[in-house]
């Protein structure tokens, strides 16, 4: 069997591509630190904002605790044609109160298991880019993807 050759990638095409990976992905994994061992668990974004992507969580979690040690996250997006974007940041709290209304009233499952905007094991994290890769399936090669 051939190795594929993959289709050359034009610069000006990368966000468009890594958007259109995002869209189609619906669980992408989260990877957070655990002490000294790597964790990865899907998770479903409740909010999209460019390459900011905000997570539910419970307070009662495991991840809670590891992101509170160590914010340093990455989530891995893989569509059915498997291509790649990883978003590399750092997870934060969100606090803002219209933020969260507005991830409560655009999620009715947050709605339905937890009852109350002011539950207090909701726990909303906005994951803050440094860096955004994208690979197209097989092609073994991330390309930087400017973060506009």
């Amino acid at each position: 069997m051939s190795r594929p050759t993959p289709q050359p990638i034009e610069p000006e095409n990368l966000v468009e591509l890594a958007h259109s990976v995002i869209r189609a992905a619906r669980f992408p994994q989260l990877a957070t630190i655990d002490d000294d061992q790597p964790r990865l668990r899907p998770v479903s974004p409740v909010k999209t904002d460019g390459f900011t992507i905000y997570v539910a969580n419970l307070r009662s979690y495991n991840k809670t605790k590891e992101i509170a040690a160590n914010p340093r996250v990455e989530l891995c997006y893989m569509d059915e044609a498997h291509n790649q974007v990883r978003i590399t940041g750092e997870a934060e709290v969100v606090s803002e109160r219209e933020v969260l209304e507005e991830i409560w009233n655009s999620n009715p499952l947050l709605r339905i298991y937890l009852g109350s905007i002011d539950n207090p094991e909701l726990i909303v994290y906005r994951i803050v880019p440094n860096r955004v890769r994208y690979m197209k399936e097989w092609a073994l090669e991330y390309h930087e993807v400017p973060m506009k």
